[in-house]
């Protein structure tokens, strides 16, 4: 398991399983289910990762759309980021930004799943020192060399 793991709630977290095996190929671990169905833990490996998910049980935690407003994001470090799109646009998601590249080196691209969630695709293209990193972000945003986008 990764050191962080992130724990996302959905109402309806049965459907929301099946949809993530169809959008990024998610394969379901274990679940721990109420008597009316619900999700009370479930654990799904996404991309050699672990994802817990649940339906919402209290006041503490619901989902984006139901907040409306998405207060982190799911990065999924991927080999083909075009490819993991063009599937998960195809189960439902809308694309929040296409394959770009970015200063830091990667090839990103962003969509919304139907609970409100963000995944963040990202293909490595090059790896960057943290300062090299800085110096692209600070000329990315107008404030440092303009030879350093790439």
């Amino acid at each position: 398991m990764n050191a962080v793991v992130p724990h996302i709630y959905i109402r309806g977290a049965a459907k929301a399983v099946a949809f993530y095996a169809e959008a990024f190929g998610a394969q379901e671990l274990f679940r721990i289910a109420a008597p009316d169905g619900r999700i009370l833990h479930s654990e799904l490996a996404v991309c050699n990762a672990t994802v817990m998910l649940g339906d919402p049980t209290g006041q503490l935690y619901d989902e984006p759309r139901q907040l409306g407003a998405c207060t982190a994001g799911l990065h999924l470090m991927v080999d083909d980021n075009e490819a993991v799109l063009a599937r998960a646009v195809a189960a439902g998601c809308e694309v929040v930004q296409p394959p770009t590249d970015m200063f830091y080196g990667a090839n990103s691209a962003s969509v919304r799943d139907p609970f409100g969630h963000v995944w963040v695709l990202l293909t490595w293209k090059e790896d960057l020192s943290p300062a090299e990193m800085e110096r692209r972000g600070k000329a990315a945003l107008g404030g440092g060399d303009s030879k350093a986008q790439s």
